[in-house]
């Protein structure tokens, strides 16, 4: 049954992410113990994605109707720093040093916290008090104010969006950028793009300082000017993961990242006609997929 919900066969949404992967030193000291044997606990990356997955159908399921994660356990994703340019193993001093482990904690707690407040704020508030009583959303605001209090200021590591990815998150990627094909059995099961955080930034801050005269009420730079904000709470030496999910059999080979940026850079240039293009080739491979939320 895991590997049928890893390929998204579960009848969930598409569910895309972005996350943001830190240095041990990054955390609190009181933090790192259990961030790193969580880490130390993670078999393989499938059996995070799974293991998240399949908690998250339990809560739906859970007896008294309170979907919220209890905050017991919290799952940590681990990947490693890329190698420094130009070094190599025959380097003398690094040689036969340990890679360096990047931590992303799951933080549901304050995820899910932050997921309910939006959807009582949307369209469908008044669906959403139906579905989430306010008993369930004080019990979880006392977790959220638990969390709080033992950590402190919190940053939270993930953002997530369903039945597609917003456009300002490609522009944090190139190409170039490492990049992970997950297939299983003829499928694509995700696609995972990693970059710096220093080179995400780059990125996103030369596309909002283009936007801002070349567009200035484009709803993207908005997002674009958020997500650099988000990204600046982190560590210099972070990774920046952009993890398809099961989109990624839809859409992938996917050269979302170089349209976004060619877009940036026609409406920089005043060539209207180019970034034109560019959107028809965005929205004719992302419209279809946001659709799939409409349809019955």
């Amino acid at each position: 049954m895991t590997g049928n919900l890893y390929r998204g066969q579960a009848g969930l949404p598409f569910s895309s992410t972005l996350r943001v992967y830190e240095p041990l030193e990054a955390f609190p000291e009181e933090q790192r113990p259990a961030i790193k044997a969580a880490g130390a606990q993670a078999v393989s990356r499938a059996a995070v994605e799974n293991a998240e997955l399949l908690a998250s159908l339990g809560r739906i399921t859970r007896t008294g109707g309170d979907p919220f994660p209890t905050g017991r356990t919290d799952l940590v994703r681990v990947t490693t720093a890329p190698e420094p340019e130009g070094g190599t193993a025959d380097d003398g001093a690094d040689a036969g040093t340990e890679p360096v482990l990047l931590y992303c904690p799951s933080q549901l707690v304050l995820r899910a916290g932050l997921a309910a407040n939006a959807l009582m704020e949307g369209i469908h508030g008044p669906l959403a008090e139906l579905l989430i009583p306010e008993e369930q959303r004080d019990r979880h605001q006392e977790r959220i104010d638990l969390v709080k209090a033992r950590d402190g200021s919190v940053r939270v590591h993930t953002r997530a969006s369903t039945w597609g990815i917003p456009f300002s998150w490609f522009s944090l990627f190139m190409e170039s950028d490492r990049k992970d094909v997950v297939e299983a059995a003829g499928r694509i099961l995700t696609v995972r793009v990693w970059t710096p955080i220093t080179d995400a930034l780059e990125r996103a801050r030369y596309a909002v300082a283009n936007l801002a005269l070349a567009a200035p009420d484009l709803d993207m730079l908005d997002d674009l000017a958020q997500l650099t904000e988000w990204l600046e709470l982190f560590h210099v030496n972070s990774m920046v993961e952009l993890d398809y999910g099961a989109v990624a059999d839809k859409v992938y080979p996917d050269e979302s990242p170089m349209d976004i940026r060619l877009g940036i850079e026609c409406l920089a240039e005043g060539d209207m006609t180019g970034a034109a293009a560019a959107y028809r080739r965005l929205a004719s491979r992302w419209i279809p997929i946001r659709q799939l939320a409409r349809a019955s």
